[in-house]
């Protein structure tokens, strides 16, 4: 169950971050990874609590191995990216996708070029179905 006034599906940055060692390297023991991060790594503990909160929003489940618990990712990275870009695009561009992609074009983060081959994947998108 997530406390009270979380929102279940917002990670912090550090459950991100373990989100992300899950889905790329599969399931893992919380000592496992710890091995994933440079130095100086977390501590133990910090991870673990990381690891209960995400079990507590329903992103990670475990299974008991030799009396220790093997953590894997429920929720798959696909189903969290988009619901993560609507609530961006809701949150901070009004809900609106064209706004979002504007910000990029004006903030040099998008090239015309990246532009132009984007509305070339479209049409050809469009255009098989």
């Amino acid at each position: 169950m997530a406390k009270k006034g979380r929102k279940k599906s917002i990670l912090t940055p550090r459950e991100e971050e373990v989100m992300q060692l899950l889905w790329d390297n599969g399931p893992k023991f919380v000592r496992e990874l710890l091995e994933y991060y440079p130095d100086p790594r977390p501590h133990f503990n910090t991870i673990s609590t990381v690891i209960r909160s995400l079990e507590e929003k329903g992103f990670v489940g475990h299974e008991a191995v030799s009396g220790a618990y093997r953590y894997h990712a429920i929720k798959e990275k696909d189903i969290f990216r988009e619901q993560s870009l609507s609530q961006l695009i809701k949150g901070y561009f009004n809900n609106s996708y064209l706004g979002a992609v504007s910000a990029l074009v004006e903030e040099e983060k998008i090239s015309v070029q990246e532009l132009k081959e984007l509305i070339e994947l479209i049409e050809n998108d469009n255009s098989s179905k």
